[in-house]
C-alpha cells in the first residue's frame, strides 16, 4: 500500500511539474547581420623549391643550401610586424618504381614571409633567387580585424533588435525579451593566382618585385538568437 501510494505522489509531481512548465509558444527565433569593406593590410608570400636526385643526403643538402640563402637574405629585411619570417614545410620522400623499389628521391622546402610592409615583401621577392613564389596572400591584421568587427557588431545587433521589435509588434505582443543570442564574425583568407614557379624563375629579372595590390577584404557579423514576445 506504502509503494503505490509513492507512486502515485510521483505520478503527481511529474503532472504538476508539467503544468507548471507549460510549453512557451511565444518565442520567435530571428537572425540579422551586418558587413563593412577594409582594406587587407598584412602580405604574405611562401616561397618554395624543390630537388630531386637518386640520393637522399644530396637531395636533402640541396634543399638546405636554397633555404638557407633564401633565409638569409629574407632576414635582411625583417621587422617585427613589418616584415616577419620563418621557414615552412621541409620534405623529404622517395620515389618507386613499378615494381616498388626506390629509385630516387625528392623534397620541398618552404620560406614563409608576411607583414604589414608589402612594398619591402614585394621587394624582397625579387632579390630571393634560389627558391620561387609559390603563393601570395593577402589578410587582415589583427588591429585591422578588431576595429571592423566593433564596428559592424554594434550595426548588427541594433538591425537585430529593431527585427525583433518589428515582428513581435505584427504578431501583436507590446515587446520582447532576449532569450538566447550567439554572434559571430567572418572574414576568410584571399590567395592571388600567381604565375607558375616555373615561369618565374625563367622571366623575372633580377630584384624584380611582385606586384602587389592588397584589395578590400569583407568583414560580417552576424547576430543569432531566440527572443520571447511579451504582451
Amino acid at each position: 500500500m506504502q509503494k503505490t501510494v509513492a507512486l502515485l505522489s510521483l505520478a503527481l509531481g511529474a503532472v504538476t511539474a508539467q503544468a507548471a512548465d507549460p510549453v512557451r509558444r511565444d518565442l520567435l527565433s530571428l537572425n540579422a547581420s551586418a558587413s563593412v569593406e577594409v582594406t587587407r593590410d598584412v602580405l604574405a608570400v611562401a616561397f618554395s623549391t624543390t630537388r630531386e636526385g637518386t640520393d637522399a643526403a644530396t637531395v636533402q643538402s640541396g634543399l638546405k643550401q636554397a633555404l638557407d640563402a633564401a633565409l638569409a637574405e629574407a632576414k635582411k629585411a625583417a621587422r617585427p610586424g613589418l616584415v616577419e619570417v620563418q621557414t615552412g614545410n621541409f620534405s623529404l620522400y622517395p620515389r618507386y618504381s613499378s615494381k616498388g623499389g626506390i629509385t630516387g628521391w625528392q623534397g620541398t622546402a618552404e620560406l614563409l614571409v608576411e607583414g604589414k610592409d608589402a612594398p619591402a615583401i614585394a621587394q624582397l621577392t625579387g632579390r630571393i633567387s634560389t627558391m620561387t613564389i609559390a603563393r601570395v596572400g593577402y589578410n587582415l591584421s589583427r588591429e585591422q580585424r578588431e576595429r571592423a568587427e566593433a564596428e559592424v557588431s554594434a550595426q548588427a545587433i541594433a538591425r537585430y533588435r529593431a527585427k525583433a521589435a518589428d515582428y513581435a509588434k505584427q504578431f501583436g505582443y507590446t515587446g520582447y525579451g532576449i532569450a538566447e543570442i550567439s554572434i559571430s564574425g567572418d572574414e576568410p583568407m584571399r590567395y592571388a593566382a600567381m604565375a607558375s614557379p616555373r615561369t618565374k624563375a625563367m622571366g623575372a629579372a633580377a630584384d624584380e618585385a611582385l606586384p602587389v595590390e592588397a584589395g578590400k577584404a569583407t568583414v560580417t557579423v552576424s547576430v543569432n538568437g531566440t527572443v520571447q514576445m511579451t504582451k
